[in-house]
């Protein structure tokens, strides 16, 4: 059995679509929740995997918030294991600080749906094969990233210009949130008290169609694990180590 440790900010900003796929793949989930627990230091040991997940602060209030320094340092340590790592918003932006890219306020945030464009490399990157040039996926940002020199720039938009990397072969930073679900874009817009007529209606919109790129973006992910066929038998030596999962 493999395991995932995901770095979570905030309650309302959980894995979402990610959940599900993960579990169905086979892959133990342990979640850290900085929210409950702002003094937490996860250790890397005994993963496989890790997800660093969207939240309100900036990966630059590291004297406001302590955590993001231990974040870091588990970033770093998990690209010199060459393990899965994803970043999604604040997780973005948290890989790409740890490679020495600015993050930084925006002169204008995104929020709601708007058009992500992809790059060159974007149009060959496996995660992103499926994608049309230009898709439309929900926004809820007001920093930014610059695309770490060492990484591929995989996707743009008009306001943001970082909206996804690649750095290796294994670790991704995505601006955008491919991992919502309708339930949570209501949620979000009630706690930021954001007027929700035009985002409720583009989510009928788009919703439908952005779950099948997070089943196969995401899917793309999940096969860097190189996970044995669920029907196939596992040695002793795969035994779960008696983390819980959530």
């Amino acid at each position: 059995m493999r395991n995932v440790l995901v770095l979570q900010h905030v309650a309302h900003e959980p894995l979402g679509t990610l959940h599900s796929l993960l579990k169905k793949s086979g892959l133990r989930i342990k979640y850290v929740n900085f929210e409950r627990e702002p003094n937490a230091e996860p250790k890397l040991e005994g993963y496989n995997g890790l997800v660093i997940l969207g939240g309100p602060m900036g990966a630059y209030e590291t004297n406001k918030h302590p955590h993001l320094k231990h974040e870091m340092k588990l970033i770093e340590q998990a690209m010199k294991k060459n393990i899965p790592v994803l970043g999604i918003c604040l997780g973005a932006q948290l890989i790409a600080s740890t490679l020495k890219a600015d993050v930084k306020r925006l002169n204008e945030g995104e929020v709601g749906w708007h058009p992500v464009h992809l790059t060159p490399h974007g149009h060959n990157d496996p995660m992103f094969k499926h994608f049309k040039k230009s898709e439309t996926i929900f926004q809820m940002h007001g920093d930014g990233f610059e695309t770490p020199s060492s990484a591929e720039h995989l996707a743009f938009s008009e306001i943001c210009p970082g909206q996804a990397f690649r750095y290796g072969e294994k670790t991704y930073g995505l601006q955008f949130h491919l991992e919502v679900e309708e339930a949570m874009i209501h949620r979000w817009l009630k706690i930021h008290n954001i007027p929700g007529d035009k985002i409720l209606g583009d989510t009928n919109h788009h919703m439908k169609h952005s779950l099948e790129l997070s089943t196969q973006a995401f899917g793309q992910f999940i096969s860097l694990f190189n996970l044995p066929e669920r029907g196939e038998i596992l040695g002793s030596e795969h035994k779960p180590k008696g983390r819980g999962s959530y």
